[in-house]
């Protein structure tokens, strides 16, 4: 004898609406997408543009406190800085011109001589206004003075400004 469990339950709440095969993405979804995009790139995009110059700043300060704790070192070995006239190949070559470095590094204390970020080199002069030695980025227009990205960079009795 066979059991009679009753009708089956229908489904009435799943009902799958299926989309045809060849239905694609209507003008609508697509204009909605390109809206979405369009504002995204409106908020983003001018914040990005301004940043290589901030970028080339903070570069040419950290080059500076890099150049400077490699003429502290220097200075350590051979009693005093590089003249005005050695300038910043002396960390890169053994000076020739007086006075010469008593116990210069063999390799040297930078790799190669120290170029801005703009690929202007560095102003050094020894002995500086303020201290012991000036060491200046002169910004993106490469003069003195200037604003924002043009403006000088200097390392000045132990700290860097600009």
């Amino acid at each position: 004898m066979k059991s009679y469990l009753g009708p089956t339950p229908r489904k009435f709440w799943r009902i799958e609406k299926k989309r045809a095969s060849d239905a694609g993405v209507t003008l609508i979804e697509m204009m909605v997408v390109l809206v979405i995009i369009a504002l995204v790139a409106a908020m983003i995009v001018p914040n990005v543009v301004g940043r290589p110059n901030e970028a080339r700043v903070a570069v040419a300060k950290t080059d500076i406190r890099a150049i400077s704790s490699a003429l502290e070192l220097y200075r350590l070995d051979n009693r005093t800085y590089p003249s005005t006239s050695q300038g910043l190949s002396a960390l890169v070559r053994r000076p020739t011109a007086p006075p010469e470095p008593v116990n210069w590094v063999q390799g040297g204390y930078l790799a190669e001589d120290p170029t801005d970020p703009w690929g202007n080199a560095y102003v050094y002069r020894s002995p500086g206004d303020n201290g012991p030695y000036d060491l200046i980025s002169l910004g993106a227009d490469g003069a003195v003075g200037g604003d924002e990205a043009d403006a000088d960079i200097s390392h000045a009795a132990g700290q860097t400004n600009g």
